[in-house]
């Protein structure tokens, strides 16, 4: 049967009261979240958009009262409908948000309060022992929670959106009489930093909310998603919130990553936004199921029949791999994925099953999307198109066109926080922002991401490698649960430079195969990759370690804190 999703059509948000106005306005009566309380809890509490719209209405007008507006608000806690409250309303009253990472130490984010001049702190409830610390060390900030339970002497999200409602209720209009500068700092967002300390990126409400309104056209976005990134990076927020809430998206906040397979069984989501490792994990355990079974091969056979059917207009794929979508709730379509490179073949294979792979890419300076790929409108090793309104270039291109990308637009940041040396170091003469990426362009506009500038590998002989084009490819390996590429030395020689390829095996999938020494294993298969690799890009190291690679909360590897010693 076919399913008509409606296309966005780039209507203008004016700022985020009207988000919410204007979603009651085109939704009503539909649910735009549901949740639960406890991950354990039977009840799922489903709101609509027009409570959503109530509850921040009167948060919001609770929060003026408080003295929120025009003042920078630190946002600390799980993703939960109190944050997705709190966002909206200290967005809609003119306040100056700063998401933050919960699972930092307390001094980290106590550093984060003070750069950011932070005046208030909203936090969840979860996090109310680290909370009680922050909270005896900066007496002077107003803390609140936002649910969960709160430190005995604060506001809570609930009374205070209460005693807004009450104040509407009777006549105080201050939420709807005050008028938002949309193109003045809305957001102070502090960049993860997988390669070192962060920056304070400050994004302005057109920022976010033009970044959605011209980069989700020509989407067919379907009615329900399930929400897992963290809400604090604009991955989480500005595409798995805003964008999805303008767009009339019913919107499941997980209890958390312990959960996840579990919810997407029974919430049954008809598309997810994810990054690569999420991605890869489920690839992987579809695989190693597949595998103890000894059904593997069957799969692979279904995949080539499914392919050759399809290519004379016969899709089975629902039929086909109906046991397999079930480990999805059955009714997933279309995954949206961004934050790092996803190699083409777990593209292709949920393709094969019936599950598109939509990749982009994008930056938190960008709010964040900067291109991706449509349900009608892909091509294969591509990140997409720009955004409408958007310019992108390549400075400075070698003979391949490949150079570091460039970007001018309505999503690009404002600057870096008190940093006005660092925001003109990223920005030309002519207004791009350089992004630190380094890819090229195709004769049509599409966009091809080679590496980041910050993990560049240059050899004193002058050649350049890119560590994730190696990185790619070695994720291919049977057995490979992550892998870094860097460019290592030894400590008996240091001035002798090696490509290293350091990996964490998956070992269960190894021991399934019988495969015990891992170190001679991935030798083995890395020297295969290097026969497709040009010299100067082949691995001449390889690396085994028993742990996992230090990530932070958007799942990416911190390349900073490697030892890069290789004996």
């Amino acid at each position: 049967m076919k399913k008509n999703y409606p296309l966005y059509d780039t209507v203008p948000i004016k700022d985020f009261k009207a988000l919410t106005e204007d979603a009651v306005k085109n939704y009503p009566g539909k649910i735009a979240y549901s949740y639960r309380i406890k991950p354990n809890d039977e009840e799922v509490i489903t709101k609509t958009f027009e409570q959503v719209r109530d509850d921040v209405r009167g948060y919001g007008t609770a929060l003026i009262e408080l003295g929120c507006r025009d003042k920078k608000c630190a946002i600390i806690g799980a993703n939960t409908y109190g944050w997705i409250c709190t966002y909206f309303a200290l967005m809609a009253v003119g306040a100056v948000t700063v998401p933050c990472d919960k699972e930092m130490p307390a001094s980290d984010l106590l550093g984060i309060i003070d750069r950011s001049e932070s005046a208030f702190v909203f936090y969840g409830g979860e996090c109310a022992e680290k909370i009680k610390e922050m909270k005896a060390a900066r007496p002077d900030i107003t803390w609140v929670c936002m649910n969960g339970k709160p430190l005995d002497e604060d506001a809570t999200r609930r009374v205070l959106t209460a005693r807004g409602s009450d104040l509407y209720e009777n006549g105080d209009n201050s939420y709807y009489d005050y008028e938002i500068d949309a193109d003045r700092m809305a957001s102070i967002v502090f960049t993860s930093g997988t390669t070192g300390k962060g920056k304070g990126v400050m994004l302005s409400q057109n920022n976010i909310l033009k970044d959605m309104s011209q980069g989700m056209y020509n989407f067919c976005i379907t009615p329900k998603t399930l929400c897992v990134l963290p809400l604090h990076h604009t991955f989480g927020s500005t595409v798995n919130i805003v964008g999805h809430y303008a767009l009339g998206c019913h919107v499941y906040i997980s209890s958390g990553i312990k959960y996840f397979l579990k919810e997407m069984k029974e919430q049954q989501p008809t598309h997810l936004v994810l990054v690569p490792l999420f991605i890869e994990t489920v690839y992987k355990r579809i695989w190693a199921t597949a595998e103890k079974n000894g059904q593997d091969k069957l799969l692979r056979t279904m995949m080539k029949v499914s392919n050759g059917v399809r290519k004379v207009g016969i899709d089975a794929r629902q039929k086909l791999f109906k046991s397999v979508l079930a480990t999805f709730g059955g009714k997933l379509e279309m995954i949206i994925c961004g934050g790092a490179a996803l190699n083409q073949s777990i593209i292709d294979t949920f393709d094969a099953m019936g599950i598109t792979i939509l990749n982009g890419y994008g930056i938190t300076e960008c709010a964040p999307l900067i291109s991706c790929n449509r349900n009608k409108y892909q091509k294969t090793g591509s990140v997409g198109t720009p955004i409408i309104g958007e310019e992108v270039k390549i400075a400075d291109p070698d003979e391949n066109g490949e150079g570091e990308i460039c970007v001018k637009g309505p999503n690009v940041m404002l600057g870096y926080y008190n940093e006005p040396e660092a925001t003109a170091a990223v920005f030309d003469e002519d207004g791009f922002f350089h992004t630190g990426d380094y890819g090229k362009l195709d004769e049509e506009g599409w966009i091809y991401i080679t590496g980041r500038l910050k993990n560049l590998i240059i050899f004193s002989n002058g050649k350049n490698v890119y560590p994730e084009e190696i990185e790619t490819e070695i994720q291919g390996i049977y057995g490979v649960s992550e892998v870094v590429v860097y460019a290592g030395n030894s400590k008996s020689n240091p001035e002798k430079e090696v490509i290293v390829a350091e990996i964490f095996p998956d070992y269960d999938a190894l021991k399934l195969h019988g495969i015990e020494d891992a170190q001679a294993y991935f030798k083995k298969e890395v020297a295969e990759v290097n026969k497709r690799m040009v010299s100067y890009k082949t691995v001449g190291f390889v690396k085994i370690r028993n742990t996992e690679f230090i990530k932070n909360t958007s799942k990416k590897i911190t390349r900073f804190n490697i030892d890069k010693t290789i004996d």
